[in-house]
């Protein structure tokens, strides 16, 4: 996760979270967190349309927080809203991670199907595209509903499942 990102999450300036990274430094090795190289930044900011150096942008390269440095961040930034964000925030890669694996297994599974079909079945064209429209069918109904935050007006992060 981007620095900029969190730092509207826990609600305090980029410069700020950045700076209780910087003052605990030994705690956020290569793994945990790393600036982007300038391409990347340049590269981004196109994609997500953002201002320029010139025009009041970030002046230096955004940083960028691995799963266990998120994990990390709550150590450095004592606050109950620190706690309840990195709560959320570790919860979602929980569950990313988590329907990574669960559609690993059924993408391998609808392959060994396909592979299957093919081999077997040339002779019966219509029951096969029958049957990869109900696996489709499956395949968006088994879709998880979105993931990410919302705020509320009390100012407390609620995770939508």
């Amino acid at each position: 996760m981007l620095d900029s990102d969190l730092a509207k999450l826990y609600e305090v300036p980029t410069k700020r979270l950045n700076e209780a990274v910087k003052r605990n430094i030994t705690r956020f090795p290569k793994h945990y967190m790393f600036q982007l190289s300038e391409k990347e930044f340049e590269d981004l900011r196109s994609q997500i349309a953002t201002s320029s150096k010139q025009h009041g942008g970030r002046r230096y390269t955004p940083y960028v927080f691995t799963e266990q440095g998120v994990a990390m961040l709550s150590s450095v930034l004592n606050s109950e809203r620190a706690i309840q964000v990195n709560i959320q925030i570790i919860d979602t890669f929980v569950k990313l991670r988590q329907f990574a694996l669960e559609n690993k297994d059924l993408a391998r599974r609808v392959s060994e199907l396909e592979h299957y079909f093919i081999e077997h079945c040339q002779d019966n064209k219509e029951d096969m595209k029958e049957i990869y429209q109900a696996i489709d069918l499956l395949m968006d109904r088994t879709k998880p509903a979105k993931i990410g935050f919302i705020k509320t007006e009390d100012k407390k992060i609620k995770g939508i499942n």
